[in-house]
């Protein structure tokens, strides 16, 4: 009786390292040296069929000549199912091409597109197909996973660049004049509590932070409202972290903080103030709140307002989203807002090597939804329109003053 430990044993150390031919070959010198019964007994060891091994026997004996470099004679193994059913391929595109180039009846094209709902309807299709089959005909297709891509921004505006270049022209002149420019905008609002936050951050292997698994509000803890002010020549932001809703009047009362504690320290000689804010949110060109909390800015602090809105769908290009929202994003990745204590000091931390400080303070007060702003009140704001575009350029003048200083 053929003990077929030590076959099994030999076999599973080489195999790893050899190709076909040569598992072959190691299979029939074990055969040969077993002797009588050795096919068998070597076939329950390595698990090879005995007609594979009988190949390799007829190799050893060189009654198979084989062209170097080859494992196996040409023509043999399954042909490519790509060549046996030549209709597959010409399907499988159908399924997966994008758009109107697909098949508009196939329930493919509204559902996910993965390797096994592929084969699935190719096989109601006709089509004798597995999912890895399925994944070598894309990649040989030049197919990959891709990921969405954000490019789209929307109605392209004919003045678009216009207004760009008006913005960079009158924030030019004001810096050069040593006057306060000040980019403005909400970030995203944070849930208060052990949420999951995007990121990650060193910590001893195996011990994630531990965070709620659905991200529902907590009602004792609510949600923290960032509003950010960003001074582009002194490198320095402010947050506002509001505690109610994002609204115009919350919007002006964080730029009336920064004013009041920093701002009119840092230009004491400033006659002006100029803001470029977004088109749209609390702080939008439409917004009738807002415009009306500016005049009682200008009122309190006693410079001109001049305001600049981005024109439509080119929000991201605001200053403060990269200069300063990117780098508190990245300065709290991983790391649950359990508090709105702990959001202050993170908002705070945020420092970068071209030298960015960051002051936060929390604002408490309430600011209702659904203010109305009479036409009254509209005409009685000291507003003088730009002669390119006054909707998106605008100056807000104190309300005692008709002639800019």
């Amino acid at each position: 009786m053929i003990d077929p430990d030590p076959i099994r044993e030999r076999f599973s150390e080489l195999s790893p390292h050899l190709n076909e031919r040569e598992r072959r070959l190691l299979a029939a010198t074990e055969a040969n040296a077993a002797g009588y019964g050795g096919i068998a007994a070597v076939a329950r060891a390595t698990g090879l069929a005995a007609s594979t091994i009988g190949r390799g026997l007829k190799d050893l004996a060189g009654d198979t000549a084989l062209t170097p470099g080859r494992v196996r004679r040409v023509g043999g193994g399954r042909k490519p199912l790509a060549a046996t059913d030549p209709g597959l391929l010409a399907e499988l595109m159908a399924l997966v091409e994008p758009g109107e180039r697909g098949d508009p009846m196939s329930p493919l094209r509204w559902t996910c597109k993965s390797l096994r709902h592929l084969a699935a309807e190719l096989a109601e299709r006709g089509h004798r197909i597995s999912h890895t089959v399925v994944g070598e005909l894309l990649k040989r297709q030049k197919f990959s996973l891709q990921a969405n891509r954000k490019t789209l921004e929307g109605s392209d505006h004919p003045d678009r660049n216009a207004q760009f270049c008006y913005i960079n022209q009158s924030v030019t002149e004001a810096l050069a004049t040593r006057q306060p420019v000040i980019s403005v905008d909400t970030k995203k609002k944070e849930l208060v509590g052990s949420f999951k936050n995007g990121g990650r951050e060193w910590r001893p292997q195996g011990e994630p932070e531990e965070v709620r698994v659905h991200d529902f509000l907590v009602k004792e803890l609510g949600r923290a409202v960032p509003y950010g002010i960003y001074d582009l020549a002194a490198n320095a932001g402010w947050v506002s972290v509001g505690m109610d809703h994002d609204t115009a009047a919350f919007a002006v009362q964080a730029i009336r903080r920064w004013w009041q504690d920093v701002g009119c320290l840092r230009y004491p000689d400033a006659h002006h103030l100029v803001i470029t804010a977004d088109g749209g949110g609390s702080n939008g060109s439409r917004v009738r709140l807002w415009k009306r909390e500016l005049q009682g800015l200008a009122n309190e602090i006693g410079i001109e307002i001049i305001v600049h809105h981005l024109p439509p769908g080119t929000s991201k290009w605001n200053k403060i989203e990269h200069r300063l929202f990117s780098f508190i994003s990245m300065n709290w990745r991983a790391k649950p807002l359990v508090s709105y204590r702990v959001i202050i000091d993170l908002i705070s931390g945020t420092t970068t090597d071209t030298g960015l400080t960051v002051r936060c303070e929390l604002d408490p007060n309430v600011y209702p939804k659904g203010i109305v702003v009479s036409d009254q009140e509209m005409a009685a704001i000291n507003l003088v329109p730009a002669q390119f575009h006054g909707e998106w350029n605008y100056t807000i003048r104190p309300a005692n003053r008709s002639h800019p200083p």
